[in-house]
Formats: C-alpha cells, structure tokens, sequence
C-alpha cells in the first residue's frame, strides 16, 4: 500500500513532486457517497485510485517512467557492475543534469509502515536511507552517504535492526543499493522491503511467466469471462494449456504496452475460446479472436490478481485502446477491493466525474515555462464546488494541464502550403 511518492530531477521532473495518496479531508456530500474509494489503516485513510491529467508532453509519462526505474532499482541494483550507467535522464536545463535525483516513498507492507529513499546520478549512488514504524514511531533502519568519507564505516550508520551489517556494506559498491544487496544476501528487513516492491507493486499490466497464466486464468476464468462479455464478446468457456513451462516473464516492450502475443503462443501456451453460437466449436484464441479480445483477457489476468491480493499497479494511459466502459470497470474493481491501489495517466474527460472520483483522486500534470513538469490535485482549488461541472471546467482550460491549439482555418492553410 502507498502512502506516498516524492520525484526529483528525473526527465522534465525538475523540483519536487508528490504524488499524494492519503485521502484528504472532505467532508462535502458528494464525497461521502464515495466511502468505497479510499480504505482505512492503524493511521492512515488511504485511496485505491489516483488518475492524471494533462497535455502531451507535460510529463505525465515522465512520472510513471521515473517511479518504473526507481522501484526496479531496488530488484535489479544487485547486478549492477562498475561499469552501468543508469537508465534515465535528470533534468538538462539550469545545471541539474550534473546534480542528484532523488525518490522517496512510504508505504505500508505487512501492516508496518516504511519510509524507504535515495539519491543517485546516473553514475551512481549518493545517499539512501530506510525508516521504518515498527510501533508506530518513527526508527532508524538504516542511513547511507558516500559522500561522507572515504572508508565505508564513514558512510553508513545502523541500528540494531540488520544482523551483521558491515558484510553487506563490504559487498555493496556504489552502483548498488544496499537494501538490495541486504535482500540477496538474507537479511529480514530489507527481504520484505525487496519483496515489496517486487511482488506487490506492479509495473505494468502484464509481468507473468507462462506458469502463472495457467495458474490464474484458472482460478479467475469466471470474471475473465465476465469481463470479455463487457467488451460485447459472446465467449462463454475457455481451456487454457501449457504446451512447455519455462521459468521465462515476458516483459520485453511492455512499458508502452506492445506485448507480442507471438512471445506467449510460440510453444508455451495454447488457449481454446468457445462461443455462445456454437459451444463445442473451439476457436485458437490469439489468431482468431480480436487483438482487442486478446489485450483485454491479458490486461484483466493482472488486474484480477491484484484486486485479490491488495497489490499497487502503475499503468501510463489506461485508456490506450480500451472502451470507456471498460475502464470504467477496471476502476470499479479497485473501488470494490479491499486494500488494492491504482495510479494511472488517462485522457478520458469521462472521468472527470466527482460522483466517481474524490477531488484529491484527481491530479493534474502542466508544463511550465522552463519545460519542467508540475503536478498538483484538484483538491488544492478549494474553490471549485462539487456542483461544477469538472469536464468542462478542464476543458475549457480551468487547471491548465490541456494543450492550446491554434487550428485556426488561417493556421491549417500556413502549415498545408506552407
């Protein structure tokens, strides 16, 4: 569970942002109807969905990116050699691009809360730190600066939290981070912080070995089947069947959600559809089914598991191809869930509905003058009242956050023959 994320200098990220997701206090009737929208902890209220708005190239894919790379820090920096230079870009304007960036986020996993950040340049690590509420108050975990001295006892302090510390620090360079060498090398704490960010918050839509597939499209073929009737399928069985396990995900193009079915058919799995029309008549269901079909039965396989197993999914434009209905079922699924958690981009005004959303459920992403990205919510406009009408008001280029466009008859011409 999120409580929240804090980026900066990452992309066209220049100053802090917050990605916020305690529910705020509000107290309008509108809200009060949305109760199902945020779930409650020991000490926090926090919301299942989170969308954002804005222009092409505000940054709002700038965001997801930045948040992919940090959490994959965490379960891949053990592999780092001294020769990596890190997958991402700071800030290049104003003289950031030589300066830090850095990522925090809180979060709650097995019902402890921690406060896990660092801080890197694309060459390496600078400072890193976890803290964790073991009873509700605040302890040091850990705290990390390599630019503290030269030895490594200089650069680190402990609690009494991580057994035999200092032959993890001897086994971490400075392209790795600590808590995950800790995890490899079997230290508790930082195996839950690992597994947290491994197994609970989840990418993109789809990160599942073939033995997985079988596994869950089994256990949830009911709603599956429910779900592809939804996008006017008359599908009424499917007969899911491993031809090979192998260990092998299939993550490869995944961040802009281009997964070559090919990937998954080609001697792993085979998947039989059958019809209302004609019941005993199997259809293959990757070559003769729509490839909305198919993208939606692989989209909705993950979001099952996570609604089932209060898991955090990060998806940029949800709506990419999927009919409004269909999102809008998605979020009803995190809705009905029990500690689940959906942070998305969209450019579907549709849901710009506070009789669907809660205001601080809202973000908006803007560019600023100096091309640096801006995030804030609708609920910092303690003026706007539930009764507006918020597509229009977006629209009409209320928040900012829309893109301004000169399509005057004038203009078109210009850039026809011009």
């Amino acid at each position: 569970m999120v409580i929240e994320i804090r980026l900066q200098n990452f992309f066209s990220i220049k100053n802090e942002i917050v990605l916020d997701l305690r529910a705020a206090s509000i107290h309008s009737n509108t809200a009060k109807k949305l109760s199902n929208n945020y779930f409650k902890t020991d000490k926090h209220k926090l919301l299942k969905t989170i969308t954002m708005y804005g222009a092409n190239a505000s940054g709002k894919s700038n965001i997801i990116k930045a948040i992919r790379f940090c959490n994959a820090m965490v379960f891949e920096s053990h592999r780092h050699n001294e020769n990596t230079i890190y997958n991402f870009q700071p800030f290049k304007f104003n003289g950031l691009n030589k300066k830090p960036s850095k990522y925090l986020i809180r979060f709650i996993n097995n019902g402890i809360e921690f406060e896990y950040s660092f801080s890197l340049t694309r060459k390496q690590i600078i400072t890193e730190s976890l803290y964790y509420y073991p009873k509700g108050r605040r302890s040091e975990v850990f705290t990390r600066n390599e630019l503290a001295g030269s030895e490594k006892k200089d650069k680190y302090s402990f609690q009494s939290v991580i057994k035999r510390p200092m032959d993890v620090v001897q086994n971490t360079s400075n392209k790795t981070l600590f808590i995950s060498r800790a995890s490899q090398m079997d230290r508790d704490i930082a195996k839950d912080v690992f597994n947290y960010f491994h197994n609970k918050f989840i990418l993109r839509y789809f990160e599942f070995g073939i033995s997985a597939i079988e596994t869950l499209s089994n256990q949830n073929k009911k709603r599956l089947l429910e779900a592809l009737k939804i996008a006017d399928s008359d599908i009424i069985d499917l007969k899911i069947k491993v031809l090979k396990k192998e260990g092998k995900n299939f993550n490869a193009n995944l961040t802009d959600l281009t997964l070559s079915v090919e990937d998954i058919v080609q001697d792993h799995l085979q998947i039989k559809s059958y019809h209302e029309n004609s019941p005993n008549t199997a259809f293959d269901f990757f070559s003769e089914e729509s490839s909305g079909t198919v993208k939606l039965f692989l989209i909705m396989l993950t979001i099952l598991d996570i609604v089932k197993n209060d898991k955090v999914l990060l998806i940029d434009e949800i709506g990419e191809s999927l009919h409004t209905d269909i999102i809008q079922y998605i979020f009803n699924l995190f809705n009905a869930s029990n500690k689940s958690q959906l942070i998305c981009t969209t450019h579907n005004t549709s849901f710009l509905d506070l009789k669907k959303f809660r205001k601080d459920q809202i973000y908006f992403v803007n560019k600023n003058d100096d091309s640096s990205t801006d995030l804030y919510s609708l609920y910092d406009y303690s003026d706007f009242r539930d009764t507006m009408n918020l597509e229009k008001a977006y629209l009409q280029g209320r928040f900012d956050a829309i893109p301004f466009i000169n399509d005057s008859i004038e203009n078109l011409k210009s850039i026809i023959n011009g």
